[in-house]
């Protein structure tokens, strides 16, 4: 059994909202490698278009909101293996990707897969047993639900009742895109995720985050202020430690100094005082001598 090979794009706008599909795209993207080419609407100028038509001999497009001078049709639905595939670009829908919208659409075109653009995100959903692809912005144009619009595209290797989806994704332009791989089989209600993309978070993940995380900010916050009021104390304590010793230390250096002062006093105070206590003594014994004359 045989593999087709279907490239589904959307909303190029070169150069209205792009100056050009990025080089690394156009460099995988060669003529007579691909069997169908499933582009969404919204191509931008004629050089565009033909880049596209030369791309596969099998080139199906609807209408985008852009489109407005083409005469595209806006829905579509074509047969590629087991597969039927229905085709819109999106700007239809309100709101454009929300999967009870879409399913009103699978519904009334009886398709197994809905293919859809407009948002400039890249999506694969199941919803009732049905698979829903949003393959973005090939060139990562100006989106008017996103601030930053991240380029990719879809490629489907269909056999039979299995289908490969490989996403392409340029979240760096300076690096190499990345490549994710899904695998889902006909009327499952489950797809097999064989290796993932993940561009960004939601903004309400982010949100989420931020909250649990705000909690054990304040316990960090608590532990820190008691940790460095444990840490002052305990410094307060050392210092006031350091204090005390150096004032005894500085008492007995003064003690020291003074008994230094004394023993080091100059001979000539020495021998004053020497001679002064010999004087006393001698006045003494005078005196008693006399005393015992008179007697």
């Amino acid at each position: 059994m045989s593999t087709e090979l279907v490239l589904v794009l959307s909303d190029i706008l070169v150069p209205l909202k792009s100056p050009n599909i990025d080089k690394q795209f156009k460099s995988i993207l060669l003529p007579n490698k691909i069997n169908h080419l499933l582009c969404l609407g919204n191509i931008g100028n004629q050089d565009v278009y033909y880049w596209l038509e030369g791309l596969s001999p099998n080139f199906d497009i609807v209408k985008g909101d852009f489109d407005i001078y083409q005469n595209y049709p806006e829905k579509k639905v074509i047969q590629i293996g087991a597969f039927k595939i229905g085709m819109i670009h999106g700007h239809q829908l309100i709101p454009p990707d929300d999967l009870e919208t879409l399913s009103n659409i699978q519904r009334e075109l009886d398709c197994d897969v809905l293919v859809s653009g407009y948002t400039y995100k890249y999506g694969i959903n199941i919803y009732e047993n049905k698979l829903y692809l949003n393959p973005g912005s090939i060139s990562g144009g100006l989106s008017p639900l996103m601030e930053e619009c991240i380029p990719s595209f879809m490629l489907l290797a269909i056999t039979g009742e299995e289908m490969v989806i490989y996403s392409y994704v340029l979240s760096d332009k300076n690096e190499k895109f990345e490549v994710g791989q899904v695998d889902y089989m006909k009327g499952s209600n489950e797809i097999k995720v064989v290796k993932s993309i993940k561009i960004e978070e939601d903004e309400d993940e982010k949100i989420n985050d931020e909250k649990e995380k705000e909690p054990n900010n304040d316990i960090n916050n608590k532990n820190n202020n008691e940790e460095n009021y444990k840490e002052e104390k305990e410094k307060s304590n050392e210092e006031k430690q350091i204090e005390e010793n150096n004032n005894i230390n500085n008492e007995n250096e003064n003690i020291n100094k003074e008994e230094v002062i004394y023993e080091n006093k100059p001979p000539t105070q020495r021998e004053n005082s020497e001679n002064n206590e010999e004087e006393i003594q001698n006045i003494n014994n005078n005196e008693n001598k006399e005393d015992k004359i008179d007697e």
